[in-house]
């Protein structure tokens, strides 16, 4: 297997890696497990009936269930976007809940041409509940889960509409690359990379979400903005919430390849990583004008930021089970 992205920890000790190829970078991929001492212990899966390509996992022991979804296989992606490989089927649209005992599909969902690339999986931080979202990339809309009758079921709930762009042959999308839900449940916070901007949306009724704050980070709408003198270059992509919900950490690389093609001055800029702060109370958003973290002066030249991570446990990475 190749070109491994999503790490979960397991509670039996082992360490699970979602991986999106084989070892030639075609799709499907698989689920890899590491032992104690980081050995290859085998597969996960036993049956992955359906699964055209792997992404993003997030499993929930109580619901005896883990939802996985699709970007495309890494042969695919590797070199950039082109958009006759959407047209040719190259890029997934499915989402699979698995029986988190047997290792097999139990249920899947194609979410069809309005859900596109659904990328990052999200169950509530309440392992009680079955309540959670994915995010569709290139369709730009968020997708709600849950079990309401002993199946699951899924539906979509939040839209990004495209938008006109001197230059670009169709409209351009958001491009929905994260997101993630506060520890209370309470708020869903995205990123819009192309767009541009980052949201805020109170989820206290799964089913309906409202928007209650919205940033400008960068983007190709021109409405990005300065930190401390600095242009924000690219767009809002990777985000980390702090464990009291106040203050949004963003970074903007996606994935070099497709950084150079959308945003090239990443390349001799660098990225940032940038402070968001949040009401959390009555919702709403705001860029802190104290804190920008530069990677364009990095001794060995401009680097790019991605994932951010608390040690002690954040928003992301931690399963309650």
């Amino acid at each position: 297997m190749s070109a491994p992205h999503t790490v979960h920890c397991l509670a039996d000790g082992h360490v699970m890696l979602s991986m999106l190829g084989d070892a030639q970078g075609n799709g499907p991929g698989g689920f890899l497990l590491l032992d104690e001492e980081f050995n290859i212990a085998g597969r996960w899966e036993q049956n992955a009936r359906g699964m055209c390509y792997n992404y993003d996992f997030w499993y929930q022991p109580r619901h005896n269930v883990m939802v996985s979804s699709e970007w495309g296989a890494p042969r695919t992606f590797a070199d950039g976007f082109n958009l006759d490989d959407v047209t040719a089927g190259l890029y997934g649209r499915q989402l699979h809940f698995w029986d988190w005992h047997t290792h097999e599909v139990r249920q899947g969902f194609d979410l069809g041409e309005d859900g596109l690339i659904p990328l990052e999986v999200r169950f509530h931080h309440n392992p009680d509940s079955t309540h959670g979202f994915v995010g569709a990339a290139l369709s730009s809309n968020m997708w709600h889960w849950h079990k309401p009758d002993g199946r699951w079921a899924v539906e979509k709930v939040i839209d990004v509409p495209s938008v006109e762009v001197a230059g670009w042959p169709i409209p351009v999308p958001s491009l929905i690359t994260d997101f993630l839900i506060s520890m209370d449940d309470r708020y869903l916070y995205f990123s819009n990379w192309l767009h541009g901007d980052i949201r805020q949306y109170d989820i206290s009724d799964p089913a309906h979400p409202r928007l209650t704050g919205q940033v400008w980070c960068g983007g190709l709408l021109g409405r990005g903005g300065m930190v401390q003198g600095h242009t924000l270059q690219g767009g809002p992509q990777m985000l980390q919430l702090s464990l009291d919900g106040k203050r949004l950490y963003v970074t903007n690389s996606l994935y070099s390849s497709w950084d150079n093609q959308f945003y090239p001055h990443l390349a001799t800029t660098g990225s940032y990583l940038l402070q968001i702060d949040c009401d959390t109370e009555h919702g709403g958003l705001n860029i802190n004008e104290h804190f920008y973290v530069d990677f364009g002066k990095e001794p060995a030249g401009p680097a790019r930021a991605h994932e951010i991570r608390y040690p002690g446990g954040d928003c992301t990475s931690d399963i309650w089970q």
